[in-house]
């Protein structure tokens, strides 16, 4: 007896009913990237495991716990994709796109993380991805930041909130971090085991805690925000004038950290209460050392990530409805002439009428299955081929959301006739 397969856990199907919601998302989302002069690219799911410990860091949970990692040979070592932005800085530095150059470029595509599954956290997953490299003001930041809110107001989304810190350079975080370290140490009998070993490589990890019997001595903690060098604190100064002048609300958040090492100066997060647990839906702040870090010329940089399957959630919870484009034409067929007649003439139809659904019955069936089929593909016209038509010449054409006449057209007057016939039962 044979063993039913499944899904491999945390993967999903995303079945043909779920599409139009997530091809809405897409589609609202390219348009508006093309308005602010972003640019789609795309990057491959495989990559050199090297790439993601030099860019996210050796010590985050996602490199340490969560990639998948497979090796082709004793000397390759490749990683399916955990995020997009070290892979797009990668395909920036390899491919000369930098020497100067301002990009602004998105991607979106599957990501992958071996993480504890559960609802809004799945072990493949999906991302849309913008990225802007060579700006070094926080104009960009706001514009990305400000380019998200009008996200939210055309899908209609309002229970998200945005979260903002800075994070400093390099230097002030070395700084920061010997502060950190030190007050970590004093509380040392409290710390969890990650938080311990967190202390040793990456203790501002540790901020980013999500156990509850952390919090207390999180709280306690030195502010990174107290430690900004002066640079850093006019950027963030510049960017929260400019979102507070395009009336965009933030919560300052000193706490927030993001789970990756490159990032530098502005980080920031769209939160919201509507997922239970998994409340992060857009995820982003600035790398300016990122592109060095790999081998490339000196480039600052900035975007985000934002979860597909988790924006979705939020747009069916406004009571929105998605569904499939219907078909506007349905062709019933009855007789073995007609049959082999139909694929021509529908074929034929196609090229006149360019932007005209048409869907032609396929496995048979008396009219009476064919007018069912019909109704429910949504068409409201039918068009009906019989023998008997093919023999004279003429096809009928049947309206079925509204009332009206079956009419009967000559074959060669079809494209002539449809698009007014539609026009008046779809107006």
């Amino acid at each position: 007896m044979s063993t039913q397969l499944a899904a491999v856990r945390g993967m999903n199907d995303v079945l043909a009913g779920q599409m139009p919601a997530w091809q809405h998302l897409e589609q609202v989302t390219r348009t508006l990237f093309a308005e602010y002069g972003f640019q789609e690219m795309r990057v491959p799911i495989v990559e050199h495991t090297q790439l993601f410990k030099r860019a996210i860091g050796e010590f985050t949970d996602i490199v340490e716990k969560e990639m998948y990692t497979f090796s082709m040979s004793a000397d390759e070592s490749l990683t399916l994709r955990p995020e997009a932005t070290a892979g797009i800085a990668r395909a920036a530095i390899t491919n000369g796109l930098l020497r100067g150059a301002r990009l602004k470029l998105w991607t979106s595509g599957p990501m992958f993380r071996h993480e504890r599954p559960q609802k809004g956290r799945y072990r493949q997953f999906h991302q849309i991805d913008i990225e802007a490299l060579g700006f070094p003001g926080p104009d960009v930041d706001a514009e990305i930041i400000a380019m998200t809110a009008r996200m939210w107001r055309r899908l209609g989304i309002t229970r998200v909130k945005l979260k903002l810190n800075s994070l400093g350079t390099t230097e002030s975080r070395r700084v920061y971090r010997e502060k950190l370290v030190a007050y970590f140490q004093q509380h040392a009998d409290v710390l969890d085991e990650d938080s311990r070993r967190r202390l040793g490589g990456n203790p501002l990890r540790i901020l980013d805690s999500k156990n509850p019997a952390m919090q207390a001595v999180i709280s306690g903690a030195p502010l990174l925000t107290e430690h900004l060098d002066p640079e850093s604190r006019e950027h963030f100064e510049g960017l929260t004038a400019m979102l507070a002048a395009s009336n965009i609300d933030y919560v300052l958040d000193p706490r927030l950290v993001r789970g990756l090492d490159y990032y530098s100066r502005t980080v920031f997060e769209w939160v919201t209460d509507a997922l239970g647990a998994q409340d992060a839906v857009c995820s982003g702040g600035r790398y300016d050392g990122l592109i060095t870090q790999l081998g490339g010329e000196a480039t600052p940089a900035v975007g985000f990530a934002m979860g597909v399957e988790r924006i979705v959630e939020l747009m069916q919870q406004t009571g929105a409805t998605f569904a499939a484009p219907s078909p506007q034409v349905y062709v019933v067929i009855a007789g073995s002439r007609a049959g082999r007649a139909a694929l021509a003439l529908v074929e034929r139809l196609r090229d006149e009428l360019p932007g005209i659904a048409f869907e032609t019955n396929a496995g048979g069936g008396n009219f009476k299955a064919q007018f069912r089929r019909a109704d429910r593909s949504g068409a409201p016209l039918a068009l009906v081929l019989g023998d008997d038509e093919l023999e004279r010449g003429v096809a009928q054409l049947k309206p079925m959301r509204q009332e009206g006449v079956q009419i009967e057209v000559p074959l060669a007057e079809l494209a002539g006739r449809i698009p007014a016939l539609l026009k008046s039962l779809q107006g």
